[in-house]
């Protein structure tokens, strides 16, 4: 009788139905977990590789900025810049007549506490756990009086589904000499 049971074309007794069931929820049970591990593995890399490009692209609008900025003209020229943010923010800090990214991620764009020039623009990095704030800056403090809607006021785009329209303007000299840019964001 034993051996009619592992003969060919012969189904497993009923005690053996149980076992397969079990093996089959256990290897589907192995495959999962392989998965998980290969993800656990792969979205960060994926994170890095899209933060980036992002960072890459942030450099890229800002030196638009900073071309429009210095090709304005003269008094009473404006431009308009189409600016969207899909990680991160956008201060325009009039105080201190700076204008700057700032991105959480896991890319980490330079050495962690230096400075590196990409031009005009300056990059640099903190670490902040297994996460990078990345800050791209604009310094035009002795060289421009950056203003918001006219003030020495700061304000801050941060990521949204639509692209921000930004209007820049010479507006002139102010008192020390230095030439005014207006920027405002059009609703």
């Amino acid at each position: 009788m034993d051996k009619e049971r592992f003969l060919p074309g012969k189904f497993p007794e009923k005690n053996h139905r149980g076992q397969i069931w079990v093996e089959t929820v256990v290897y589907t049970l192995i495959g999962f977990s392989l998965m998980g591990l290969v993800l656990a593995f792969v979205i960060p890399k994926i994170e890095e590789t899209r933060d980036r490009g992002i960072i890459e692209q942030s450099i890229g609008v800002l030196r638009d900025i900073d071309s429009l900025i210095r090709n304005l003209g003269g008094p009473g020229n404006q431009r308009i810049l189409e600016l969207g943010i899909n990680k991160g923010s956008m201060t325009i800090d009039a105080d201190d007549n700076k204008i700057f990214f700032e991105l959480e991620s896991r890319y980490s764009y330079s050495q962690p506490g230096k400075n590196v020039d990409i031009g005009k623009i300056i990059a640099n990095t903190k670490e902040k756990g297994k996460i990078n704030i990345v800050t791209l800056t604009l310094d035009y403090n002795g060289e421009y009086n950056i203003t918001y809607k006219g003030q020495e006021e700061n304000k801050t785009l941060s990521k949204a589904p639509i692209p921000y329209s930004l209007s820049i303007s010479d507006k002139g000299g102010d008192s020390s000499g230095k030439t005014v840019i207006n920027m405002e964001v059009i609703e």
